[in-house]
């Protein structure tokens, strides 16, 4: 089943992000009144094809899978008639040509902006940043952090969640420079710790860089202190509040959420007897009955409490929209550093990942949710065009790069200089190839 669910989570994000990538060509090559003679998903041997539409394009999907492309009318590719002269790529001014070949890309930033934006106004599920054992010498040791601190902002840049901490961290780990972290813990008390990244080297970024700070997650049992309450819910009805700790329930000590939980959920239309902590406050004799539920054919109490480490983050559509351009404006410039720093030697080239590892995420991601799923896809769809753009020739960026040229200097590359490029470009992508290849065939032997 995991293997079904990973085939079909792989092909549904590669076909997606292919013919978004491919329709930002084909719209933009439309609107510039450039005949599309075919729009294809993969490469090779055509398996299936149909023609339809005013140029009768030829719409086809082909053997190999790993990619896509838009045929456009172009004399260089072959003879042309007087009358469709006007429709071929090649006639068209250097400023339309860029608009076509860069629409391709831009459409896979767009998609991830919009992914973003549902996720954002759907709500992201977590659980909060909160410091597990901090390991003896360690940087976050250094820096004075406690078990069971919750990280509240990153220099200044507010965090929700786990992934969010992972994020913002991983930014300021990779330039090796002090961060700033803001955190609380569950008496409410906050503090400012700076963290030293200067010690993490490149071995431990590829590795664990988390773990090689100190910071744990959470994984001691969690206490029993209350977090969101449902409005109108059974806790809320009893006068319970966000951050009080439930010390004991009909007499019975309690200290862990597990045990909270087992109780409210034996107890469903049975008042029981709560003893909590409020701050410094101890408040006994408060009533509260669980509401009945039914799970799998059985009567359960509910109290409409969540984890006290559990959130999920909601924002408007304005809102949503401007952490969504946000996202992707950061992951855009962080990829960009990432490759940067492969270049130089600064980043191993481990962190590159072929087609095994990314059809192995899609199944994980598919598997936790739809949620994950989606953020999945926006990876990817970033990834995707950032590689596009990138100033190498048979891809989109090498096209850039010569229309550029062309402007500056008022006269198109000549063939023998692309033919050149292409030969480069050839070699460089066979190079990224078989290293991403390799590091999805080590990672897959060493598990």
């Amino acid at each position: 089943m995991n293997l079904v669910t990973t085939i079909v989570a792989f092909a549904f994000a590669l076909g997606s992000l292919i013919i978004v990538h491919e329709f930002g060509h084909y719209l933009v090559a439309r609107v510039c009144n450039v005949k599309v003679l075919r729009f294809s998903v993969g490469f090779g041997r055509v398996l299936v094809s149909r023609r339809f539409g005013r140029d009768q394009t030829e719409w086809t999907v082909s053997a190999f899978p790993l990619g896509g492309y838009v045929k456009m009318l172009d004399e260089r590719e072959g003879e042309v008639a007087a009358h469709e002269l006007p429709h071929a790529f090649n006639r068209q001014s250097v400023y339309r040509r860029f608009a076509i070949v860069v629409a391709g890309p831009v459409a896979n930033f767009l998609l991830a902006i919009l992914l973003y934006w549902l996720i954002f106004m759907v709500g992201m599920p977590g659980m909060k940043p909160v410091m597990g054992t901090i390991a003896a010498e360690s940087a976050a040791a250094q820096a004075g952090f406690q078990p069971g601190e919750i990280i509240d902002s990153i220099d200044d840049e507010k965090v929700s969640t786990w992934q969010d901490a992972r994020w913002k961290l991983l930014q300021h780990v990779v330039s090796r420079l002090p961060i700033k972290v803001q955190v609380h813990n569950l008496r409410g008390e906050i503090t400012l710790r700076t963290l030293d990244t200067r010690g993490i080297t490149t071995a431990q970024l590829d590795a664990d860089f988390l773990g090689a700070l100190g910071i744990l997650r959470q994984t001691d049992p969690i206490p029993s202190v209350l977090g969101q309450l449902t409005p109108g819910g059974a806790a809320q009805r009893a006068g319970l509040q966000e951050a009080d700790e439930v010390v004991a329930v009909n007499g019975s000590p309690v200290r862990y959420w597990d045990e909270l939980v087992k109780i409210i959920r034996d107890n469903p239309g049975s008042s029981i007897t709560l003893e909590i902590r409020r701050g410094n406050t101890l408040m006994q004799g408060l009533q509260m009955i669980p509401e009945t539920s039914e799970e799998r054919g059985q009567k359960i109490g509910r109290a409409g409490i969540r984890n006290p480490y559990f959130v999920e983050v909601r924002y408007g559509s304005l809102e949503a929209m401007k952490l969504a351009l946000i996202r992707t404006w950061d992951t855009s410039v962080f990829s960009l550093q990432m490759l940067g720093k492969m270049i130089t030697g600064e980043v191993s080239l481990k962190n590159l990942s072929g087609p095994i590892t990314i059809a192995d995420y899609a199944g994980q991601s598919a598997q936790v949710g739809w949620i994950p799923y989606l953020i999945f896809l926006a990876l990817i769809s970033i990834s995707l065009g950032v590689l596009n753009l990138l100033p190498i020739p048979l891809l989109d960026g090498g096209h850039l790069m010569y229309y550029i040229i062309e402007i500056a200097k008022g006269s198109p590359v000549s063939d023998k200089v692309m033919e050149i490029g292409q030969r480069i470009g050839m070699g460089v992508l066979l190079v990224l190839m078989a290293c991403a290849l390799y590091n999805d065939i080590t990672r897959l032997i060493n598990g």
